[in-house]
């Protein structure tokens, strides 16, 4: 009971924790599922460009820059990697996942040459950061966790109000037409490869604010902090859609996938806190990562076939009833009937 209560503990105390973390890799979260659900275009530049995005917001602060321009700076240095992917696939005929895995492995060195060694720390003590978890561990002010959460939830709205306006533009309605179906947008005269370029750009800029953000938060920016980031994306999307049309189904509208995107990433790092409690190794997060993944991409497949299965199901116990043999009269009792009459 007592080793129960501690670990209650431990999970309430990491709790605010976990949903700021959360909340920064809901922006990230948001930028795949921009090329992932609505350019339907698989995306592998996430991993290089997230660790870009910390390590130019760590660099530029620790040289002076005000936090905000060098986040500013972040989420353009993000849009530089996603144009690169972007070009190698329209100009250079390049297939998708190449170009993101050519462009993601570039950026390595990238990384290297702006600071020169693997790891960037920064302190909260020296510059004003804009977020940091030392304000939510246990035995901080109720304020300072509210404040640090609330910052996070901040940026987190303002990019769904941010993209909710610009996808109901013209332009934003021409990209989600691309990634519905691309031969089809080129007929009625939009620019595929256009949509294509500022797609990838927004989506990876996005990422790099989330490693501006997350840089700040853990108090650093590693050459290997975006390993495996396209995973933890990827799960916090299927997540979120998988209960976005669970609780809201009709009323699942596209702000609403942009929140449940969030939401997702906030469960992955809840649930992955409850399975590191219960005594899963740190080690294993990734393979947890892959699993989840698996399963819930899993879901909508089962669920069609579940409701194939029960169409079927139902169509032969309907024809089965309609090719049961009837009564038939004998010519008998057809003549007994008249006799009687």
């Amino acid at each position: 009971m007592e080793i129960l209560l501690s670990k209650l503990n431990t999970f309430g105390n990491a709790l605010p924790g976990d949903i700021t973390q959360g909340l920064i890799w809901g922006v990230l979260a948001i930028g795949v599922y921009l090329t992932y659900k609505i350019l339907d275009f698989a995306d592998l530049t996430v991993d290089g460009s997230l660790g870009l995005g910390g390590v130019t917001a760590v660099v530029l602060i620790t040289n002076g820059v005000p936090v905000p321009v060098a986040m500013i700076i972040a989420f353009l240095a993000g849009c530089c990697a996603g144009l690169v992917t972007a070009l190698l696939n329209t100009m250079l005929g390049i297939p998708g996942i190449l170009a993101g895995i050519l462009t993601q492995l570039a950026l390595y060195s990238v990384y290297l040459d702006i600071n020169g060694k693997a790891n960037a720390p920064i302190s909260v003590d020296k510059f004003p950061l804009v977020i940091s978890s030392r304000y939510v561990t246990a035995g901080n002010e109720v304020m300072d966790i509210i404040r640090t959460v609330g910052t996070a939830l901040i940026f987190v709205v303002l990019i769904v109000a941010a993209l909710y306006w610009f996808f109901g533009t013209e332009y934003g309605m021409a990209i989600r037409a691309t990634g519905c179906n691309s031969a089809m947008s080129k007929a009625e005269g939009i620019n595929t490869k256009r949509t294509t370029i500022i797609t990838l750009s927004l989506s990876n800029g996005l990422v790099g604010l989330s490693g501006a953000l997350l840089a700040q938060y853990q108090g650093f920016a590693d050459v290997n902090m975006g390993r495996g980031a396209i995973v933890i994306g990827l799960a916090a999307v299927i997540i979120g859609m998988v209960l976005g049309e669970v609780i809201l189904r009709k009323h699942f509208n596209f702000v609403g996938k942009l929140a449940f995107t969030a939401l997702g990433a906030i469960i992955y790092f809840v649930v992955l806190r409850i399975v590191m409690l219960i005594g899963l190794s740190t080690d294993n997060t990734k393979l947890f990562s892959a699993v989840i993944v698996a399963l819930f991409l899993a879901v909508p497949y089962l669920q069609k076939n579940a409701k194939t299965s029960f169409r079927k199901a139902g169509k032969r116990s309907l024809l089965g009833e309609s090719t049961e043999p009837q009564p038939v009269l004998s010519a008998a009792s057809g003549s007994d009937d008249k006799e009687d009459k």
